[in-house]
């Protein structure tokens, strides 16, 4: 048995919040059950299990920009700022940080 961890992050790379799933869950599902516990934020970035096309309505809804880059199979590839993109790397070692705690 596994399970994920989704996780919303500012800026900084600091947690604000979580959600622990079944290892089985996409990460879609995973983003839109966190939507609602998104504070005001002018871009979201996320790696490229969190584009569709409901997340990104959702996102322009509350006039937040995408930074999420197009799954390989999609007919129109949307554009994103892969220099914004690059510093993903701060969730990314969030993430590395709550794993040296994952045995207490």
């Amino acid at each position: 048995m596994n399970s994920k961890l989704h996780v919303v992050c500012n800026g900084d790379g600091k947690p604000l919040a979580m959600l622990l799933s079944e290892g089985q869950m996409s990460d879609h599902t995973g983003a839109i059950l966190l939507y609602p516990s998104l504070p005001p934020a002018e871009t979201l970035i996320a790696d490229k299990g969190h584009d569709s096309d409901e997340f990104r309505e959702a996102l322009a809804a509350r006039d937040i920009k995408a930074c999420i880059p197009p799954k390989r199979n999609r007919k129109v590839q949307p554009a994103f700022d892969k220099k914004l993109y690059k510093t993903r790397h701060k969730i990314e070692n969030m993430f590395g940080k709550l794993k040296d705690w994952r045995r207490i």
